[in-house]
């Protein structure tokens, strides 16, 4: 996989607390009414928390592959946040405040850029939108405000109307600019300012990046792959576009090159995860009975998932694919 340092490898969502079964939702006219969340996925997430929690350092990283990068304290962070206990108090409120502390600290408080990339920009903005408004902290409001604001003042540079390694990159891919575009999404559902335009030009890039066969291209039309399908599918889902032709025809690829049985990287999953389930209520039962069941069978009796990226970044992505049991995090909700 092209990309970023650690792209190889990042991975929605989330109800109140273990037994309770999840509201009805209405989508696009269709009610959802779901499930109480699977014994299976609580045993396994809880496992994957422990293991988050136990091994994180004082200052909020971890001792592992990609451990100090923003990025991966930001996905732990979603993970926890993603179960819904109460992150000012409790199980988890000391882990979530580290990594928050981290992030903060990589916040430059002149630009509001957060780490040394775009991918950790990106996912990091995520972070604190999904914080903002749960988590008393005041500094979170400002460091997003910041952070948003970069995020769309580079796109204005940008000749695409994309992303790419950094603030100043003239060109742009899918992969970076996924982080970017659900952090925008995110921050919006927070109160955030978004301008519409740059919705648009995101969701234009898009389009220029869809083939024939309905997938997605990593900088262009050619070249479709199922990461970069399923990061297509739910931006054009997160837009509120699921009834457009890209949408549609992205998940028709996703599902001609193996559906609901072909088991991705862990890249791919925390996006799939949110394509299958916004596609339909059948669509992300069948996935997620695969998901469940694959996840449980790779799970370490650590309570971690490996693989070419650390435990670490490898057990947040993996829960990420979870979490959608129990559609907690707005992000996450349909």
């Amino acid at each position: 996989m092209r990309g970023g340092p650690w792209i190889g490898g990042i991975a929605a969502f989330v109800v109140f607390s273990l037994n309770v079964a999840v509201w009805a939702q209405e989508v696009d006219g269709e009610v959802y009414k779901g499930d109480p969340v699977p014994p299976a996925v609580d045993s396994i997430y809880m496992k994957g928390l422990a293991y988050l929690a136990r091994t994180q350092t004082r200052n909020g990283t971890w001792n592992a592959q990609y451990g100090s990068e923003p990025a991966l304290v930001a996905l732990a962070l979603l993970a926890m946040l993603a179960h819904g206990d109460d992150p000012n108090a409790g199980p988890y409120a000391e882990n979530i405040r580290r990594g928050l502390d981290y992030i903060l600290e990589k916040s430059n408080r002149d630009n509001g850029y957060i780490g040394s990339s775009m991918y950790n920009h990106g996912f990091a903005t995520l972070a604190l939108a999904e914080c903002y408004g749960h988590v008393n902290d005041d500094r979170i409001g400002p460091a997003l405000k910041r952070a948003v604001d970069l995020i769309v003042t580079s796109q204005k540079r940008n000749a695409v109307g994309g992303w790419r390694y950094s603030p100043e990159s003239r060109d742009a891919d899918t992969t970076v600019s996924g982080a970017q575009m659900v952090a925008l999404f995110a921050a919006r559902n927070a109160g955030i300012g978004v301008p519409e335009r740059a919705i648009e030009r995101g969701l234009e890039f898009y389009r220029s990046c869809q083939s024939g066969d309905g997938g997605f291209g990593y900088t262009g039309a050619s070249g479709s792959g199922r990461p970069t399908t399923a990061i297509g599918a739910t931006v054009f889902a997160l837009a509120r576009r699921k009834q457009s032709g890209e949408f549609r025809a992205a998940m028709r690829y996703l599902h001609d090159t193996g559906g609901s049985d072909r088991m991705d990287s862990f890249y791919c999953l925390y996006y799939a995860a949110q394509a299958f389930f916004h596609e339909s209520a059948e669509a992300w039962d069948a996935w997620n009975r695969v998901n469940i069941r694959v996840m449980t069978e790779t799970q370490g009796s650590d309570g971690s998932w490996q693989g070419d990226e650390g435990p670490a970044f490898c057990t947040a992505t993996a829960l990420l694919s979870l979490a959608l049991n129990y559609r907690y995090l707005p992000i996450y909700e349909r």
